[in-house]
């Protein structure tokens, strides 16, 4: 297990650079992980399907490419749904706040 400490929770949680901020397929724009997680909370199983089938993750793919946060990228490979994404999100937001300083 990587060992996260303060600097890299407060740099995973932040806002990433307006050029590299999500697009949702109905128009709502994500700009960090609590974002993320706030929109899977909310969004439909239909918008969930959208951005992660078989052929594609775009979740994982954006928190790993543009978070660089390959632990949860590859937890979100795990998910097949949009609850369980949301709770694995809901996890790793919960254990950054944890180590920030």
């Amino acid at each position: 297990m990587v060992k996260v400490i303060g600097h890299e929770a407060k740099r995973l949680l932040a806002d990433v650079p307006d050029e590299y901020v999500f697009y949702l397929n109905d128009g709502r724009i994500l700009k960090n992980m609590e974002n993320l997680r706030d929109a899977l909370n909310a969004m439909s199983d239909e918008l969930f399907a959208y951005h992660v089938n078989s052929a594609k993750n775009d979740f994982s793919n954006w928190v790993r490419d543009i978070m660089n946060d390959e632990k949860l990228a590859k937890d979100l490979l795990k998910t097949s749904n949009r609850l369980q994404s949301f709770k694995v999100l809901s996890q790793r937001v919960a254990f950054l706040r944890n180590r920030m300083p």
